[in-house]
């Protein structure tokens, strides 16, 4: 029997990231960085790739966002416990602030992924016990320390449990503490110069970026981590050549990599152009992210579509799941006839979550009137004010309208699935060109739930004119933006969606399944982790 040379050649991969999606009771992630992570260890998983995932147990999770009655948007915190872990008998230690932060190593293959192994520094004999209590939680120092329990105690945990790695994957900055530690042993052990250490250890690591936006790439004073302890054996020189001053955690990922990816192609040129004067770094390559059908595909309507039968009454039943779950939930009876428009991610004010409601006597008609239904759901960053203004002001217009607006509180996993199943159309409208990816219009388009995008992310490989849904503006940057997008969101939605789903239904359900057959290969986790293989590592 030959052996497939692509089986031999595999590299063996540690996938770093602050967080990861598995489930929405493993409450370890915040957003799409950490369900990108999950459908990666679960696409490795179904094909045999020999790649493992490094990250933090976090014990009292994100955040659990609720509004209360007075529309006040606050975030509460509970300790987790989860009996599905598997404890590995390893513990590593990272010194921080001066002082041994022991971490106990757990590992996870309960959701049909690729071993996850989890960092936990919730001991009794740690004063620092709530380092790993809350994802992205409190302030820099904390979020240092967070960092260096994830790549130096990463790295640690992977020697003593002897898993061999050819390829260490950081996605996004958060992990870079790792590659300061592969620097640190290379110049202990083999005692060579810095210059000479840092092109071995680039060999070694691959770096996913993800933020479009300069500003909100990671940077902290050269005093602060040097008194964390992130210097970890090398000079302030050293760490000045990797990340300037001050340290930018992005800059120091690409200039310890050999390559570079960003998560869609117009990405690519974004984050080129964005790091443009940046030297002594790789050439950015786009490859787009992808998701996983197992975990996001509605089985109905695999099976419709397989079978060439109309896809109608399968999405019907997913629609009906969600407005059950809406009733459950809000206690409020949504129409399974009426048009449902679904909005549900990270409440970030670049995303616009409110934009649809910014001329609100534009769609007041068709909510009066029983046309259209609004389903939103989403977290703001626990500290970020913006975010939740978005929320309570979307939760005030849901009050207003009650039987045609509803805002899905804790946005998790089982509420992101039921939406991109059961929703007839997903609405996206970021300003562009901010919008990294955006897995969600792919997950939504995987189920026959037609995109309504701003061209931004992926949405301009995905989108065919008549064919996969609809765009909002023309691409255009600058000012004026939302003005110039506002306008075109309506006279869309008005002169040619709402058209289309109550009087063309035949093109509707044409277009539902040029989604689906569009998703299946090309904007699939299958389709990414393959490619990481071939062109990253």
């Amino acid at each position: 029997m030959k052996i497939g040379v692509e089986e031999v050649k595999r590299p063996r991969v540690a996938y770093f990231c602050m967080e990861f999606g598995l489930h929405e009771d493993f409450k370890i992630y915040s957003g799409g960085l950490g369900i990108l992570a999950g459908d990666i260890l679960k696409a490795a998983r179904d094909g045999n790739y020999p790649l493992v995932g490094v990250g933090i147990l976090w014990r009292q999770g994100y955040t659990r966002q609720l509004i209360d009655r007075h529309g006040l948007v606050y975030d509460c915190y509970h300790e987790y416990q989860y009996d599905f872990l598997e404890d590995t008998g390893v513990t590593v230690q990272v010194r921080i602030r001066g002082r041994q932060v022991r971490c106990k190593v757990w590992k996870c293959t309960a959701f049909q992924n690729a071993p996850l192994y989890l960092l936990d520094a919730n001991l009794p004999e740690n004063n620092d016990r709530l380092i790993t209590g809350q994802l992205y939680g409190w302030f820099s120092e904390e979020r240092i320390a967070q960092e260096m329990i994830l790549g130096i105690g990463g790295i640690r945990a992977l020697k003593k449990l002897g898993i061999k790695v050819d390829v260490y994957h950081f996605n996004d900055s958060h992990p870079l503490p790792a590659g300061i530690e592969l620097l640190r042993e290379k110049i202990e052990v083999q005692g060579i110069s810095f210059e000479e250490d840092l092109a071995a250890t680039r060999e070694q690591i691959v770096f996913t970026t993800h933020t479009p936006v300069k500003e909100g790439n990671e940077v902290h004073e050269h005093e602060l981590l040097r008194y964390m302890g992130a210097y970890n054996g090398l000079t302030y020189g050293e760490m000045l050549k990797l990340g300037g001053e001050p340290f930018n955690m992005t800059v120091a990922s690409m200039r310890l990599a050999k390559k570079v990816n960003a998560v869609a192609q117009l990405h690519a040129a974004t984050a080129r152009k964005m790091w443009s004067g940046v030297t002594g770094t790789p050439e950015i390559i786009g490859i787009t992210n992808g998701v996983h059908r197992g975990t996001w595909q509605d089985p109905e309507i695999v099976l419709a579509h397989q079978r060439g039968e109309s896809l109608w009454a399968a999405h019907l039943a997913a629609k009906r799941k969600l407005l059950e779950e809406v009733y459950l939930r809000n206690g409020v009876r949504l129409k399974e006839e009426v048009l449902t428009i679904g909005f549900a991610r990270r409440m970030a004010a670049y995303k616009r979550g409110d934009l649809i409601f910014r001329e609100l006597e534009v769609i007041d008609p068709l909510l009066q009137a029983g046309q259209l239904q609004l389903i939103f759901s989403g977290k703001a960053h626990p500290n970020d004010l913006e975010g939740k203004k978005i929320v309570a002001r979307i939760y005030k217009v849901a009050s207003r309208y009650p039987e045609s607006v509803v805002f899905l509180q804790d946005y998790d996993m089982k509420i992101g699935r039921l939406m991109t199943r059961g929703c007839d159309l997903w609405l996206n409208n970021p300003r562009r060109p901010m919008e990294a990816s955006g897995t969600s219009g792919m997950k939504a388009a995987m189920n026959g739930v037609l995109n309504f995008s701003v061209l931004d992310g992926w949405w301009p490989e995905g989108y065919q004119p008549g064919e996969t849904g609809w765009q909002i503006g023309d691409g255009y940057e600058g000012p004026g933006q939302d003005r110039v997008d506002l306008e075109s969101l309506y006279h869309t939605l008005l002169q040619d969606i709402i058209p289309t789903y109550y009087e063309r239904r035949d093109q509707w359900e044409r277009m539902m399944r040029a989604s689906i057959e569009q998703t299946q290969w090309q904007f699939s986790a299958q389709r990414m982790v393959e490619e990481y293989y071939e062109r990253l590592y």
